[in-house]
C-alpha cells in the first residue's frame, strides 16, 4: 500500500484529509474505507482519549488512509505516546517560529537519529506489523511531521520556518489564523488575504505540499486551483451538514398534486393514482 509520506513525495497527488474530533472507531473505520488518504485523530480539539485514540487508529487498518494525530502541544510525552499506539504521523498545532518546528521534529525522532522520543513502540509495532526493533528502525521513514500555519507569529516566521529540516506538509488553518489577526472569519479582508499569499509563496517556494480546508466541492476546486496539494474537512461538520439538508427535505410544504380516481380530483396527494 502506498503510504501517506509517499504520496506527498509525488507532486502530481491532490490528496483529501478529514479532521475526525468524534471519538468513534465507527466514525474513523468510515472515513477510511470511503477513500480518505488521511484522517486526523483530534486531540488538541476533540473529546479523544487515549484508548479511544488506539482504537481510531487500528480502525484505518487495511486502508490506504493515514491515520495521524492532532496533538494540544508540542510536548515530547503526548508525542510519544500516540506515536506508541501506531500513528502514522503528528499534526502540530501553535508552530510560531523555526525552534517550534525543530523541538516538533526531534519529539517524532528517536535519539539515534537526533531525537528525543523514547523508546516503547509496544503497541505500535503491531500496526504495521513487525517485530519492535524492526519498528524503531524504519518507522521513521513513514511517518509525517505536518505543521499548523495557524497564528500571526507563524506567518511572520514563515521563511525561517520553511527553512528548517523535517517538515513533510503545512496546513494552513484558515479560521484561527483569522481569529488571531483579529478578523475571524474574515477570509476575503486584504491583511488575511495577505497573510495567506505570503503561506502559500513560502511553501512553494521550499517545496513543502500546503494544505488548506475545502467545505464545499467549489472550496476545493479553488484550493487546488491556488497550488494546494491536500483539502481537508471534519467530520462534525459533514455530518450536520448531512442532517440539517435532510431535515430540510422534510421541512418542505407537500405540493399540491391532483390525482384521478373513479374520476374525481383529489386535492393532495403525491402521486398521480390510475384508475
Amino acid at each position: 500500500m502506498t503510504s501517506f509520506k509517499q504520496k506527498l513525495a509525488d507532486p502530481t497527488k491532490r490528496l483529501s484529509m478529514h479532521v475526525n474530533v468524534i471519538p468513534s472507531a465507527v466514525v474513523t473505520q468510515a472515513i477510511a474505507a470511503s477513500g480518505a488518504d488521511v484522517v486526523v485523530i483530534d486531540r488538541e480539539h476533540g473529546a479523544v482519549d487515549y484508548g479511544t485514540c488506539h482504537a481510531m487508529i487500528a480502525a484505518t487498518q487495511g486502508t490506504e488512509c493515514a491515520p495521524v494525530v492532532r496533538v494540544s502541544e508540542i510536548a515530547d510525552a503526548e508525542v510519544k505516546r500516540v506515536l506508541d499506539l501506531g500513528a502514522e504521523g503528528i499534526i502540530f498545532p501553535l508552530v510560531k517560529d523555526a525552534y517550534d518546528v525543530k523541538r516538533a521534529v526531534a519529539s517524532m525522532r528517536y535519539p539515534g537519529s537526533m531525537g528525543t522520543r523514547g523508546f516503547g513502540p509496544f503497541i505500535a509495532h503491531s500496526r504495521w506489523p513487525n517485530d519492535m526493533m524492526t519498528y524503531a528502525k524504519t518507522i521513521e521513514d513513514r511517518l509525517t511531521c505536518g505543521i499548523l500555519i495557524e497564528t500571526v507569529e507563524a506567518v511572520a516566521n514563515i521563511d525561517a520556518i520553511v527553512e528548517q529540516e523535517g517538515i513533510d506538509y503545512m496546513i494552513l488553518a484558515a479560521f484561527d489564523l483569522s481569529a488571531t489577526m483579529g478578523i475571524p472569519g474574515q477570509f476575503d479582508h486584504p491583511q488575511f488575504v495577505k497573510a495567506t499569499a505570503r503561506v502559500e509563496s513560502a511553501a512553494r517556494g521550499a517545496g513543502i505540499p500546503l494544505g488548506g480546508i475545502a467545505l464545499t466541492e467549489e472550496d476545493a476546486a479553488a484550493r487546488f486551483s491556488e497550488g494546494y496539494r491536500i483539502v481537508s474537512g471534519f467530520d462534525v461538520l459533514h455530518l450536520k451538514s448531512r442532517v440539517a439538508q435532510t431535515a430540510a427535505w422534510a421541512r418542505r410544504p407537500d405540493p399540491v398534486h391532483a390525482y384521478v380516481r373513479d374520476g374525481v380530483a383529489g386535492p393532495k396527494h403525491p402521486l398521480t393514482v390510475p384508475h
